[in-house]
């Protein structure tokens, strides 16, 4: 053969190496759907959320963040899974399985919770713009212009790669977390689950779960692998991609939670406001505390408000049968853009409402989301089991023993919750 060379020999076939870096080339692809999901999750909603964990209960809800995180992995896995596998995201699924009736049901709850949540995200910026002494009135509906022209301008990939630059602010809350000497036994103690009967605990309990798995992750998820156009053949990728993004969540999530309760819970200074929170921050970074803690959570608005309205526009335009996608420009996709303009615009009119409590705003969405958690996920459940729909890449039974235990544990919590809620109002607890 020319060259000396024959057919079968090493020199025909990729060595180890070459098949390596491969296999490394086409994870670095794949990546970006659930590794943006997971670090969204740490928005304006999740860092008051774990901050207040922190803040009002120390260290004795790590527990709830490992098994929450966990979780968060098999269910990444599972959406993005059945969008690789089936081509469709979770709304034209739920549409085409369960019929109109049930696809309006999951969209009214999908668009009540996230309504709720881009208020929250508009909160946020409204929040870290004021400890730098901007007006919200200038800051919000700038941040609104913004994240819509990134959306409406960008391609998904930009789009990506735009979020994925910005998260690296999150090393901050690494950092501060260190600096804050928590105790690391008390840190260990708080990893075996507990439970206290009482109302603010079973509150931040439920939020601390609703900002962790959120309905809008389970359709932006599965959005975003159809959208990039990932297949069965990058099932691997994908599933160290919705892991990876879990993980990336848990870590960030586990430091703000940690310097919250090396300073606010152990010096007994309860947060009311989210200057409060950053203020805690100050004996480990001098004046720059607030400053620093009001990067990140202007970081992580920016991120959810660029997702969260295209987890809305996806979901309600596939159920819909209308054009979608951030690759298409505004004439192509009306629908799609106004949807994402429309919520834009809502988050940041309510936010300039004159005397709103931020640190409410912001708060809300998470419990909202771990109530109405249960309704979204029983039907991404009923999804991945069937054999019509996924063949051989269904649910396994490990898969689904991690998946009904956290769905039918969000609904007891739920009960407990309002049965709390309705002894204490009866003077009972």
């Amino acid at each position: 053969m020319p060259g000396g060379e024959r057919a079968g020999t090493p020199a025909a076939r990729p060595g180890r190496g070459s098949r390596l870096r491969l296999r490394v080339a086409l994870l670095m692809a794949v990546m970006g759907p659930g590794l943006i999901t997971g670090i969204v999750n740490n928005d304006a909603t999740g860092i008051a959320g774990y901050s207040l964990a922190g803040a009002k209960f120390g260290y004795s809800l790590f527990w709830a963040l490992i098994v929450s995180t966990l979780a968060l992995g098999v269910v990444q896995e599972l959406v993005a899974r059945m969008g690789a596998v089936t081509g469709k995201g979770l709304a034209d699924l739920v549409r085409e399985q369960f019929g109109v009736r049930v696809a309006l049901l999951a969209m009214f709850t999908l668009l009540l919770v996230n309504s709720a949540t881009v208020v929250a995200e508009f909160a946020g910026v409204a929040a870290a713009s004021e400890i730098f002494g901007l007006s919200r009135y200038v800051s919000v509906p700038l941040a609104a212009v913004l994240v819509f022209a990134l959306v409406a301008y960008g391609s998904y990939r930009k789009v990506e790669v735009a979020l994925l630059t910005i998260s690296l602010v999150y090393i901050t809350y690494f950092v501060t977390g260190f600096m804050a000497d928590p105790a690391w036994p008390k840190v260990a103690r708080g990893m075996v689950p507990g439970f206290e009967l009482d109302l603010a605990y079973m509150t931040i309990l439920i939020a601390l779960i609703g900002t962790t798995i959120t309905p809008w992750e389970m359709f932006y998820n599965q959005a975003s692998v159809v959208d990039k156009g990932l297949g069965k053949r990058e099932l691997r990728y994908i599933a160290v991609d919705s892991y990876a993004g879990a993980a990336s969540m848990a870590a960030i999530a586990f430091f703000i939670m940690l310097t919250t309760a090396a300073t606010l819970w152990t010096n007994d200074r309860p947060a009311g406001t989210v200057e409060e929170v950053a203020q805690a921050l100050h004996p480990l970074a001098g004046d720059l505390a607030a400053e620093l803690f009001a990067i990140g959570l202007l970081n992580a608005a920016l991120m959810a408000m660029a997702v969260l309205p295209l987890t809305t526009a996806y979901a309600i335009c596939e159920a819909f049968g209308w054009e979608r996608s951030v690759n298409r420009g505004v004439r192509e996709a009306p629908a799609f853009f106004g949807i994402v303009g429309g919520l834009l615009a809502f988050g940041a009119a309510a936010v300039l409402v004159p005397g709103l409590p931020l640190l409410v705003l912001i708060m809300i969405p998470n419990v909202a989301g771990g109530i109405l958690l249960p309704v979204i996920l029983v039907l991404a459940l009923k999804l991945v089991n069937d054999r019509r729909v996924m063949g051989e890449h269904a649910n396994s039974t490990r898969q689904n023993v991690i998946a009904v235990t956290t769905t039918a544990g969000i609904m007891v919590l739920t009960a407990v919750y309002f049965v709390t809620l309705l002894l204490t109002g009866l003077g009972l607890l």
